[in-house]
């Protein structure tokens, strides 16, 4: 991958942290597709097959995989109307789990890239940390990784797929209102 490309893509990446940092949900949606697909798998604690912690009497019955699939239960699953829609009721007044509204402090670091099944555009793989906190004492953190795809559209990265997920199999947080 060349230099250019993964500076680009880091800016890119910094730039979008800030706008949701910042409540800046509108310039936010405009980073993303109009075929965008933003979820957030299930994720569930599972013992190795060689765990001999548990025993499984009917082998046929274990489940290898943390995450939940495609078309199964998740924590998210939306598309840009979606999203657009959770933008706007933030902007409405009515939205309660965000009055009054979260402050939020994104970092994105371990980033790698690598070419996707188009060559318009880059499959990008990061980690990150989301600290939220809310009113005078509510506290959130929220790590994981994110599987993106990045889409170059009239000469701009956007999102076109994102998935988020986190380390956490349960969330202790109140909602999940925010953005990843």
């Amino acid at each position: 991958m060349r230099d250019d490309t993964i500076r680009e893509v880091e800016q890119f990446l910094y730039r979008e942290a800030r706008l949701l940092d910042a409540r800046q949900f509108h310039q936010w949606l405009e980073l993303l597709t109009d075929d965008v697909r933003y979820w957030m798998p299930v994720r569930s604690t599972r013992y190795p097959a060689s765990s001999k912690a548990i025993s499984i009497l009917d082998g046929s019955r274990y489940e290898e995989g943390e995450l939940s699939g495609e078309g199964e239960l998740a924590i998210l699953d939306e598309d840009k109307d979606s999203l657009t829609r959770r933008v706007d009721r933030l902007d409405s007044g009515m939205a309660w789990a965000e009055d009054p509204p979260s402050r939020t402090r994104h970092f994105v670091s371990n980033i790698e890239i690598e070419p996707a099944s188009r060559d318009s555009e880059l499959k990008v793989y990061s980690n990150f940390i989301m600290y939220r906190t809310r009113g005078e004492t509510e506290q959130d953190f929220y790590v994981g990784s994110r599987e993106d795809i990045l889409r170059r559209e009239a000469g701009r990265l956007k999102v076109a797929y994102r998935k988020i997920v986190l380390d956490q199999t349960v969330l202790l947080a109140k909602n999940v209102s925010n953005f990843f």
